[in-house]
């Protein structure tokens, strides 16, 4: 028996050091693939260089850098790009006396609104100011690319390619029909004309009012690339309609460029040719690329070391409740902690929230809005909005010193709405049956398995009335306007933001670079550094945070589902939501 025991323990000990010394040599290997494939070592850039935007994925507002990239687990062809990495990369080219100019590869951006492509638009034209070049090429444009790319120096086309150039429409996906072959019904309470984000429960096309609403908000757009398109490509406004009407995404590739549309027809491979050619080059020499992930690495030449701070916090997505366990979107509590912090800290003068949000929970924006004021009692707080800062995204915006907004950004819907579902129809095609008893009178309230009576009915739409009362005083307060005058504005109707500057809704038309500005001229600074918060995870810490599986899973679904990912996403989140209550955009609003 002794013998046995020896033979025993000798091997669960063997077994034991050999899972160590496995664990050990797997941490090793992740660790040195990590630095082999970059890390978060300095780029150094060589003469005569090209930044190369590769622009191929899914932009999103800001991204973390995932340690498991460089394990080539799944296809990073489809990459995820930080609209922040993007800005900030072409700003430090910009200044980089070793970039001669900028060389963008566009296949494809899902995820991208306009008010973003604008973003990185304006950033690309304060490029050119430098007097360097811009060069693109893509085998087929897409609207937002091709919007993105005209302010090349050089449009170049593959002589099979096309431009799709065909104006914008909306779709919204209705789930009524479903619904009742289900046996499920939505019982709906809302405020606002306008508040179709419970459309898709209770109908199955688009309400008078929503479409009166999305067609202002297209042709707003629409407008604003005209104008932007018009004056980089000097082609006339209706010309440019004419080429949508008349189906320019059929049209071969020699007529586009007789068109003006593009400038040279080539192939890729003749790209490096072109911009040798526009260097001034030889041909024979090689012309160093830097890409967007090594530009990234880059240092600026752009000293920006100052005791004064102005801090960008970036709050982008869904607006929780305080009690969801989603780990993406606004968690309204740690934002809440966020900004308590910021405004303790003497060496921040001025801070710029970045809000990219269609809202969410109205308790959750409204703890986010009283931390803004609490903030802004002690230093000045900008307001940047992104593509959405609508809904509860406007909520937590309108106490702000001041609002920027993108025109092609979408804002405003000020309104309020609950769903609560009925399910009892559902429990009988199913053979499921319930019976119940209670000490009160409200005891069973929000049982799903039978329709609310009218009492309960009134308490909800009360509950309903009281938060958009509230959600108006908010408004008003930050835009200095009565509640009378806010209201005729509201209703839950969506602005976009050139709409939304002429309503008083907005204070400035511009980016995040247009806020921090405003923000050092309100906080009378001069000399400034900015930094961003959250502060980003470093690479081992997120090593240790992420879920190999949940990685892999999110690229594969980017990779072959596009611009449905984030739809898919959303759906996901609502279902898991905890709040009735919401401040929210429609669902699933899609413009192409």
């Amino acid at each position: 028996m002794k013998e046995f025991l020896k033979y025993t323990f000798a091997t669960v000990t063997g077994l034991i050091i050999t899972g160590v010394l496995v664990s050990l040599i797997g941490f090793i290997f992740i660790i040195s693939i990590m630095v082999s494939s970059g890390g978060s070592t300095t780029t150094s850039v060589q003469k005569n260089s090209v930044m190369q935007m590769d622009l191929n994925g899914s932009l999103e507002e800001r991204t973390e850098e995932n340690p498991l990239k460089g394990l080539k687990i799944v296809d990073d062809k489809f990459s995820s790009y930080g609209l922040d990495d993007i800005l900030r990369s072409i700003r430090k080219a910009k200044t980089n006396p070793n970039i001669r100019g900028i060389y963008i590869k566009a296949t494809s951006l899902s995820g991208a609104s306009f008010a973003s492509i604008q973003e990185i638009r304006n950033g690309l034209i304060d490029f050119k100011k430098s007097g360097k070049f811009i060069i693109s090429y893509s085998d087929n444009y897409t609207q937002g690319l091709y919007y993105l790319c005209s302010v090349s120096n050089k449009m170049i086309l593959n002589p099979d390619g096309n431009v799709e150039w065909k104006g914008l429409s909306a779709q919204t996906m209705f789930y009524k029909d479903l619904l009742e072959k289900l046996g499920v019904k939505m019982q709906v309470f809302r405020v606002g004309t306008f508040k179709s984000a419970v459309e898709p429960y209770i109908l199955n096309k688009m309400s008078d009012a929503n479409r009166m609403q999305m067609s202002n908000i297209l042709h707003s757009i629409w407008s604003q690339l005209l104008d932007d398109v018009s004056l980089s490509r000097g082609i006339n406004k209706q010309q440019l309609n004419t080429f949508a009407d008349n189906g320019m995404m059929f049209m071969e590739a020699k007529d586009v460029k007789k068109n003006k549309m593009v400038d040279y027809l080539a192939y890729q491979e003749d790209v490096p040719k072109i911009i040798k050619s526009t260097m001034k080059v030889d041909d024979s020499e090689k012309i160093p690329l830097v890409s967007l992930d090594e530009m990234v690495n880059v240092k600026s030449t752009v000293s920006s070391k100052s005791d004064n701070e102005i801090a960008v916090y970036y709050a982008f997505g869904e607006i929780d409740g305080g009690t969801s366990s989603d780990e993406s979107g606004i968690k309204s509590e740690t934002v809440v902690s966020d900004l308590k912090e910021l405004a303790d800290n003497n060496d921040i003068k001025a801070v710029v929230l970045r809000v990219n949000s269609p809202g969410g929970s109205a308790f959750g924006s409204e703890q986010i809005w009283n931390a803004i004021k609490n903030l802004k009692k002690k230093k000045p707080v900008i307001v940047s909005m992104g593509d959405y800062a609508a809904s509860g995204g406007y909520y937590i915006s309108s106490g702000a010193s001041v609002i920027v907004a993108q025109p092609t950004t979408l804002t405003g819907s000020i309104g309020i709405f609950g769903l609560i579902p009925e399910a009892g129809e559902l429990a009988k095609k199913v053979g499921i049956s319930f019976d119940n008893v209670k000490t009160n009178k409200f005891s069973d309230f929000g049982d799903i398995s039978r329709g609310m009576n009218p009492e309960e009915q009134a308490l909800i739409q009360m509950e309903i009335n009281r938060g958009y009362n509230l959600f108006l005083k908010r408004c008003a307060e930050g835009r200095k306007r009565t509640t009378a005058q806010i209201n005729t504005i509201a209703q839950g109707r969506v602005w976009t933001g050139s709409e939304a500057l002429k309503l008083g809704l907005v204070d400035n038309l511009g980016g995040l670079d247009d806020a921090i500005k405003i923000a050092s001229r309100i906080a009378k600074i001069k000399g400034y550094s900015v930094k961003s918060y959250p502060k980003k995870e470093d690479v081992f810490t997120s090593l240790f945070n992420t879920e190999p599986t949940k990685y892999i899973k999110s690229q594969i679904l980017k990779s072959d589902i596009g611009e449905y990912f984030t739809t898919l996403g959303l759906i996901n989140r609502v279902q898991n939501h905890i709040d009735a209550i919401q401040t929210r955009m429609p669902y699933n609003l899609t413009i192409r």
